[in-house]
């Protein structure tokens, strides 16, 4: 395993990390890392080399002391799941999407959603082909984003639909889901893939009678007037290096990224978070600054902190019908260090290692045998030919400083790193189904566009089945393999899309198998 030598740069004193200069001429690098045979580095200091399902819940080996005293605190904040009680532990609701960050974060990937296509095919459908999606344990795992076609919010409600809720309080409103019939693709090979994707519709809404929202009445919103963009989690790969990323550098990729002649065009999200306006990164399209470990706390599971002390609810019209007595508003249900271990929780994660593939085990390429390794390298060509790197960027930096943690806390270790994350953390337009096969959920976030998503980073991918049990990929899930997610491609991915589907067969399968290597 690796091995860091990064205790003579810091010591303990009085319980707190005291670090000596980050800037000595032999401070920590890559260097320190033994490297295992068969591996590549994918974070600098910060990757891991465990293929198990804790490949994304395994802390990087520069965290030590008090940092790792407080990991372990966040660690376990992350998973423990929630009540309605007061004190410790509690603070759930009243109304809410999941009960814990690993209810949907199942080890700190994507835990397979209750929309997915596996549940619906399981599911009782109603007269109109529709499953029920939000479930009755608290488990559905995945936000409802909701507004009306002029971006407005609904009276009583937020930008999410809250499908959960605790004893006494009506949920926000109830999800169904129904699948669309599968649009075959034929390659010129003749191997074919079927597309498919969900649409949903909302049942059940706690205000029936005041707003009507979904009834028929004349005042009712209609559903063509409304719009439901379903996001399954995101996995927690890397968070803390694109916390640490250089501004400078996403914006020079940004007014780098102009290829007329594929039709790529990148740009920067900006938004005003904590009253600052700033590159967004995080989220489905860079929406966030942060890692929005309040908001997740706040608007995921109704826990208020310091950044969010209300309730998600207020206003709604059961708070004033009394049914919400019996709750605190006194005291926050987590505190602002407690806040910061989660965040200290994701920054400290480390990232899984490329694997190479084998030298020995051999594979089938067209009509010959060659070795895995071979495979991914020809994979990672045809990666490149076909252009995907143009917004999958390959190799970024960290800035120097490193990056610092909600609450204040400096973490000079992610600071100076060459890291391998696959993406340009850009917004791109990616298509629509008015012009064919597209991904527009017409909801915009930031300066984001419906058509228009940040670049999925994507280190660590090919060790989602293992960690998660699932090949569901994009933001509503809707690709159900590797090939299904680079067909959907449209807009600025649409000529990569089209070089990927005139290769050979056995080109295309190597292309898949290098994207499993990451």
């Amino acid at each position: 395993m690796n091995v860091l030598h990064f205790l003579k740069y810091a010591f303990l004193l009085g319980g707190t990390m005291v670090l000596a200069s980050c800037e000595d001429d032999d401070g920590i690098t890559a260097s320190d890392i033994d490297v295992p045979s068969g591996y590549a580095l994918s974070a600098g200091i910060s990757t891991v080399f465990t293929q198990s399902t804790f490949a994304y819940d395994s802390d990087a080996d520069w965290l030590s002391g008090a940092y790792s005293t407080r990991f372990n605190r966040g660690d376990r904040l992350y998973k423990d799941a929630r009540t309605s009680s007061a004190g410790q532990g509690g603070g759930l609701g009243p109304v809410y999407a999941g009960y814990s960050c690993e209810s949907c974060h199942r080890n700190s990937g994507r835990t397979v959603s209750a929309n997915s296509w596996k549940a619906w095919n399981n599911g009782a459908k109603d007269e109109d082909g529709y499953t029920m999606a939000s479930g009755t344990s608290g488990f559905s795992s995945m936000l409802v984003y909701i507004t009306r076609k002029n971006g407005s919010f609904f009276p009583d409600y937020g930008r999410v639909l809250h499908d959960q809720s605790i004893e006494g309080v009506k949920p926000e409103g109830k999800v169904k889901v129904k699948w669309m019939p599968e649009q075959t693709i034929t390659f010129p090979d003749g191997e074919v893939c079927k597309l498919t994707y969900p649409v949903y519709k909302i049942v059940d809404w706690y205000t029936d009678g005041r707003h009507n929202y979904g009834t028929s009445t004349p005042e009712a919103v209609k559903p063509e007037d409304l719009i439901i963009s379903v996001r399954q989690p995101l996995r927690h790969v890397g968070m803390g290096q694109m916390m640490a990323l250089d501004p400078v550098e996403i914006e020079a990729l940004a007014a780098k990224s102009n290829y007329p002649e594929y039709g790529i065009s990148g740009r920067c999200n900006y938004v005003k978070e904590k009253g600052k306006l700033g590159l967004g990164l995080s989220g489905n399209k860079a929406q966030h600054q942060d890692l929005t470990v309040e908001l997740g706390f706040s608007s995921d599971m109704g826990v208020t902190n310091s950044r969010y002390p209300e309730e998600i609810c207020e206003g709604q019209l059961q708070m004033s019908q009394g049914s919400m007595m019996g709750l605190f508003y006194d005291q926050l249900d987590v505190s602002t260090e407690e806040m910061e271990n989660v965040d200290l929780y994701l920054h400290g994660l480390g990232v899984p290692a490329r694997r190479l593939g084998s030298e020995t085990k051999m594979v089938q390429y067209g009509d010959k045998q060659i070795s895995e390794r071979e495979l991914v390298s020809i994979g990672e060509k045809m990666f490149y030919q076909a252009k995907c790197h143009l917004c999958h960027v390959t190799t970024l930096h960290t800035r120097k400083s490193g990056a610092t943690l909600l609450n204040g806390m400096h973490l000079p270790w992610l600071g100076g790193q060459t890291i391998h994350p696959y993406s340009d953390y850009l917004l791109h337009d990616m298509g629509s189904e008015i012009m064919g096969v597209g991904l527009n959920d017409n909801y915009c976030s930031g300066l984001a566009r419906g058509n228009e998503w940040r670049t999925t980073p994507l280190w660590g991918i090919g060790l989602q089945y293992k960690v998660n049990g699932h090949t569901n990929f994009l933001h509503d899930g809707r690709a159900r393999n590797f090939v299904e997610a680079i067909m959907w491609h449209g807009g600025e991915g649409e000529a990569s899309k089209n070089l990927f589907k005139k290769m050979p067969k056995k080109n295309r399968d190597a292309l898949v198998k290098f994207l499993e290597s990451l």
